[in-house]
């Protein structure tokens, strides 16, 4: 089988057609995009394919015929017209002022003005320029323009903790975007990509004949790799790979339609052949990380949340649920969609095993006083836990909680919230990319965490003593019967559980039963 070279970063279409790398066709998208309609908004995760789509779109309108030979589209195309394409990307820079992202913005429409042969009356007026580049590209050519814009919400984005700055940044947006809609007359196509969906309201300024296509069944695979692509397109990278373990690491996200791998991980594995969270590491934001740090969010329940389509597409910045964004920036991603009475609601989960350990090993980092020492204890945990040494677990768990400095507690409201003893114990486990099911159900009630690893079972209950042990938390899971759906399973079932002082800060109690 013939090797390609793998486009790892290489958003450009005729650079990956002309130079023999591997392309997963996605041009089928396109005709049905074009072929249904003219307005469209598509969020996707960082690093998946966005650009290189929309510049696809790019060479498609502008006739570029000779690098769609092959592809689905080329028959069905009428190369005899040429659009003129208007192109704004935000991907590239760092705008930190009104005043820098309105430079930025000129900037690109005075790129664009050059490679349409046109030019602007007042190049200082955003609003006009933008309406008088697409008034005077379609007059010129005789042909409406298409409008594709790239990261649309990066310059939000990168500002997103700075309130003001980040509403500044929404309103030179809106500025620009807002043209969009009263230049529908001269405007064939329209389409923007970015990882979040700011609301309508506050960023489009009328713009609502956009579809977005985000969750349509239909284009859950218009970026990413589905299994097919995997097994035809990429065949030759796949000796001496376990193809389970790839699905288990970079497979799963959905949203509502086929399943697809992330991109960048898998091209990156067949690059370095061994897995590693390569997306994770391209940048996790920290105020990721601190939104969850300050909402106190219960951990083992964070890889299982339920939410309605409205929240889920609930994006400003001032309101941002978890779930919103979560689901928005990759870390979780669709399992099922219900209706209910005319509205939509979402079960979410982690979308493979990169994101769920790597996610939990991030916070636990955060979470911890001392992030070196978490380093080892996690692999202490996961040879006690091999040996199934519990005196071994009770001795690691009790040193850590107790190793924890008062002052630590007192600067940092994470550690005075209850659920915090638990979600780090959960965080340990997680971020081992142990198989873990939270909050397991039973027809007696919910146990707080199942453990599958080595060929065993082990039933945790975790509870908050005022500051003794108590044995609630065993008692809890044995009056229960949790065990007894996992004894058909035939597999060693161990009851643990785990106690931690309210006024002490500390692990208390560790009880454990086998059976």
């Amino acid at each position: 089988m013939h090797r390609k070279k793998l486009p790892i970063g290489i958003q450009t279409f005729q650079k990956i057609r002309e130079e023999d790398y591997y392309y997963v066709d996605k041009t089928d998208f396109a005709w049905r995009l074009i072929a249904q309609g003219s307005h469209y908004f598509l969020s996707r995760p960082r690093r998946f394919g966005k650009s290189l789509f929309l510049d696809t779109l790019g060479e498609l309108f502008a006739g570029n015929e000779p690098l769609f030979r092959g592809l689905a589209i080329h028959d069905r195309w009428d190369w005899s017209r040429r659009a003129p394409v208007i192109r704004l990307s935000f991907g590239a820079g760092l705008a930190q002022t009104r005043a820098e992202l309105d430079r930025r913005i000129l900037a690109l429409l005075r790129v664009n003005a050059r490679a349409l042969g046109q030019t602007c009356v007042d190049p200082t007026d955003i609003p006009g320029s933008f309406a008088e580049l697409i008034a005077a590209a379609h007059a010129g050519t005789g042909e409406r323009v298409v409008v594709l814009v790239d990261e649309y919400d990066k310059p939000i984005l990168d500002n997103i903790t700075d309130h003001p700055t980040a509403r500044a940044m929404r309103d030179g947006l809106r500025n620009l975007y807002s043209v969009i809609k009263d230049s529908d007359a001269h405007i064939r196509f329209v389409f923007l990509t970015g990882v979040s969906k700011f609301s309508k309201v506050s960023l489009f300024s009328g713009l609502n004949n956009l579809r977005d296509i985000t969750v349509s069944t239909a284009y859950s695979s218009i970026c990413g790799y589905t299994q097919a692509d995997v097994d035809s397109v990429f065949a030759p990278e796949l000796e001496g790979l376990d193809r389970d373990r790839i699905r288990e690491w970079y497979n799963g996200y959905n949203w509502t339609g086929e399943a697809v791998y992330n991109p960048f991980d898998l091209l990156l594995l067949f690059q370095e052949r061994r897995y590693r969270p390569f997306w994770f590491e391209t940048g996790t934001p920290t105020f990721l990380i601190d939104l969850l740090t300050e909402r106190q969010t219960w951990l083992p329940g964070l890889g299982r949340l339920e939410t309605s389509a409205d929240i889920l597409s609930t994006f400003d910045v001032d309101d941002i649920p978890t779930a919103a964004l979560m689901f928005q920036a990759g870390y979780l991603t669709i399992e099922a969609r219900e209706e209910i009475s005319g509205s939509e609601y979402y079960r979410l989960r982690y979308p493979n095993r990169e994101v769920y350990q790597s996610l939990n090993s991030a916070l636990l980092r955060a979470w911890s006083p001392d992030p070196q020492a978490g380093v080892q204890h996690r692999t202490a945990l996961y040879r006690l836990l091999l040996a199934n040494d519990f005196a071994g677990l009770e001795t690691l768990f009790t040193a850590f909680f107790a190793g924890i400095p008062t002052d630590w507690y007192r600067n940092n409201p994470i550690a005075r919230y209850e659920g915090y003893y638990a979600s780090v114990f959960y965080a340990w486990f997680a971020s081992l990319g142990l198989d873990i099911t939270p909050e397991d159900s039973s027809n007696q009630g919910w146990l707080d965490m199942a453990v599958r690893f080595n060929g065993q079972v082990y039933l945790f209950e975790f509870k908050v003593v005022e500051l003794e042990p108590e044995g609630r938390a065993l008692r809890q899971i044995k009056e229960r019967g949790y065990a007894d759906k996992y004894r058909a399973c035939g597999q060693p079932i161990h009851l643990i559980g785990v106690e931690f002082s309210r006024k002490r800060r500390t692990l208390v109690g560790f009880e454990v039963e086998t059976r």
